[in-house]
């Protein structure tokens, strides 16, 4: 059987149109700096006043439907073949998907923003207890689950899409059941155009804040002066680094950043905890969340509509659902592509829980920290890190015994922080302006430093115009069009697991004919389940009872004018061979039955193995979404019939139901019929 990979290719429209729109916004910011400002602003004042209810509403929509899809059966559903499971460990998963959705910004905000909502909140008085208290609260909204609900939606659909019903990993593949062909042309081009965008602004605003913040822990180290200069110097080292670790791939050098990064971020609160007052910070922790919990269904909603504190929105909430949004399409291809395995459910409460159980402990630590040193007397620190917010959390550092040592880790794990981010998302867009018809291959490695390139000059530029605060603004205007883009995907995705739900139905109306296939002789059906083939008897097994049964199965839906093929395959690194048949139904999904030969290790517990026997082989059956998880070594030829056909009426009986809307998603790409790469030979002596 040849590869099922395919040649990687530039998807020119795409890459041409979003890097055109990226650089002339670069150099208009470069060139005319004032201007770029003052237009820059205005949008972001009609957006945060006309628009407010718009992103509050889209927030609390989707996180109403990944939880939805968690609680709903379709959660069952996995994120790729039936047979499939996870690429990574939970931690690694764990660390990639936290480090790629969060990076260096979460160490920002855990200090700038406490104090800042302490000061100023959005109503009643500030510089009490209770602003203290809610300060903490903001924070931990702003990062919560609104925010991770947005990347768990795009990531789910990305990875049901992908690799389960094998299209292409892009944005346009998610809308297929909505916009089917017409996705091929610049209906397609423009939904990939409007991702790119939003991702590479998301991305700078990251990066600008990274470097703001790095710069100054090296000016306390080094005493490197902060100012452009610096910054400038920082963004050419990211690129740098960012091209070294997105050329080793995910399984390399993404990977081990992201551990490294969360093994970074627990020694620094470790040391936090030991440094300062164990018991405020454990007891601050509990509070924090139970203060989170008990107040975060008002918040979900909370427009503040007497209250108009139209500032502190558009500079905080409204600020944060445009930044999720943009970065949305960004983190959720990357967790898609670290996610093949999981069910939908796993994934969801995956990425739901997991990180923000991180967050609420980084945030509440570092939070409390610079609150009880406010609260303590030290209104210094509090206004410093107010007007400056870059140097809030270094200052807070400063307090501690062991400073230099505790600034440089930090300095480290920000700076592991801000180059993952700038490695992940050059992979992303990478992958975005790349034609990928495997979802396990990445975008080439010249669009990957090419993308690192643009996005560092993106960053550069909106620093020399007005710094963090414009990287911020650019983000709130561009997260408007890709808001409408989400809407679509849920949409589409609902319309698609939908049908899951559909094939289950027709699957367990053909029940009881699946169950007759098995009806044999007992004493037959125990040398079956005892019976370990080698290469020999499973190839004969195919040769004279699985192709034969399948051809006239073929032969006899060919004579009713169905559209039916049988073929015959090589698996690669196997001398056996796979069979399937196929009976084709445009505008709906084919049927597939594939005979698949596995190979095993030898069971230790093999009675009847051969004598100097390693490995046997298992003759499962595949459909489109993977093998079904049994072995037909040993069946008759009237069982092997008996069962393509009860499959066959399975199929029809699921066409039947979903009569009413065909489902371009479905029937616009061939099957998988090479499943080489998910069950690799065992290790043993040749």
């Amino acid at each position: 059987m040849t590869d099922s990979r395919t040649a990687v290719r530039v998807n020119w429209p795409v890459l041409i149109g979003s890097s055109t729109l990226i650089v002339a916004v670069a150099v208009w910011a470069i060139v005319l700096p004032g201007q770029a400002a003052e237009v820059i602003g205005a949008a972001v004042a009609w957006t945060g006043q006309n628009l407010g209810w718009y992103y509050i509403l889209t927030a609390a929509i989707v996180l109403a439907f990944v939880v939805f899809l968690a609680l709903a059966p379709m959660g069952r559903v996995k994120l790729g073949p039936d047979h499939s499971r996870p690429q990574f460990r939970l931690f690694t998963w764990m660390s990639m998907l936290f480090a790629a959705g969060i990076g260096i910004d979460l160490m920002f905000f855990s200090v700038a923003e406490p104090v800042a909502q302490y000061y100023g909140p959005p109503a009643g008085d500030g510089e009490t207890v209770e602003a203290a208290r809610q300060a903490v609260v903001w924070t931990l909204f702003h990062y919560g689950p609104v925010g991770w609900a947005m990347y768990a939606l795009m990531g789910g659909a990305f990875a049901y899409f992908a690799f389960r019903r094998n299209l292409p990993l892009s944005i346009r593949s998610l809308l297929t059941p909505l916009l089917g062909n017409r996705l091929r042309g610049w209906a397609g081009h423009v939904v990939d155009i409007t991702a790119v965008l939003g991702t590479v602004f998301g991305i700078a605003t990251s990066l600008g804040i990274g470097v703001v913040q790095l710069n100054y822990g090296l000016f306390l180290l080094f005493g490197i002066p902060e100012g452009v200069g610096a910054q400038i110097a920082l963004i050419v080292l990211s690129v740098v680094m960012a091209t070294i670790s997105t050329v080793s791939g995910v399984e390399k050098g993404i990977r081990r950043l992201s551990e490294a990064n969360v093994i970074l971020a627990i020694v620094l609160l470790v040391l936090l905890m030991v440094l300062g007052d164990a018991r405020r910070l454990l007891d601050g922790i509990v509070m924090n969340v139970g203060d989170f919990l008990a107040s975060f269904p008002g918040l979900v909603m909370n427009t503040f509509a007497w209250e108009r504190p139209d500032d502190w929105m558009s500079a905080w909430t409204l600020f944060f659902w445009a930044w999720w949004i943009a970065w949305a399409p960004f983190v959720g291809l990357f967790l898609a592509r670290i996610s093949r395995g999981r069910s939908l459910r796993q994934f969801i409460v995956g990425v739901l829980v997991v990180p923000f159980v991180f967050i609420a402990i980084f945030i509440s630590v570092f939070g409390n920290s610079a609150l009880e040193l406010i609260l303590g007397g030290d209104d210094a620190f509090g206004q410093a890190a107010l007007s400056a917010p870059e140097r809030g959390f270094y200052d807070l550092l400063a307090a501690y015994p062991a400073a230099p040592v505790i600034i440089g880790l930090a300095t480290l794990t920000g700076l592991l922080f801000y180059v993952t981010s700038a490695d992940s998302g050059a992979l992303v867009l990478a992958n975005f302006t790349s034609i990928i018809q495997d979802p396990r291959q990445d975008g080439g490695n010249v669009l990957r430093i090419f993308w690192s390139v643009v996005t560092g000059l993106l960053t550069m530029s909106m620093l020399l115009v007005g710094g963090i605060a414009t990287l911020q603004n650019a983000t709130l205007i561009v997260g408007v069009p890709f808001s409408v883009v989400m809407y679509l995907v849920m949409i589409s995705l609902f319309r698609a697991l939908r049908t899951e739900q559909q094939h289950a139905e027709g699957y367990r109306a053909t029940a009881t004919a699946r169950v007759a296939t098995t009806d044999s002789g007992w004493q037959r059906r125990l040398r079956r389940v005892s019976a370990y083939p080698q290469r020999a008897q499973a190839a004969r097994f195919l040769e004279e009872i699985a192709e034969p049964a399948l051809r006239d199965v073929a032969s006899e839906l060919a004579s009713a004018d169905a559209d039916v093929s049988c073929e015959r395959a090589d698996v690669e690194g196997l001398d056996l061979p796979a069979l399937v048949l196929s009976a084709r139904f445009p505008g709906h999904e084919d049927f597939t039955y594939q005979v698949y030969p596995v190979e095993h290790e030898l069971p230790t517990f093999a009675a009847r193995a051969p004598r100097n026997a390693d490995v046997y082989y298992r003759l499962e059956i595949f459909t489109a979404t993977g093998s079904r998880g049994y072995d037909v070594y040993g069946y008759t030829t009237e069982q092997l019939i008996a069962d393509v056909v009860a499959h066959y009426e399975s199929h029809m009986e699921y066409l039947r139901i979903s009569a009413d809307a065909a489902d371009a998603s479905i029937g616009g790409e061939p099957a998988v019929t090479d499943w080489s790469e998910d069950f690799p030979q065992p290790q043993r002596e040749r």
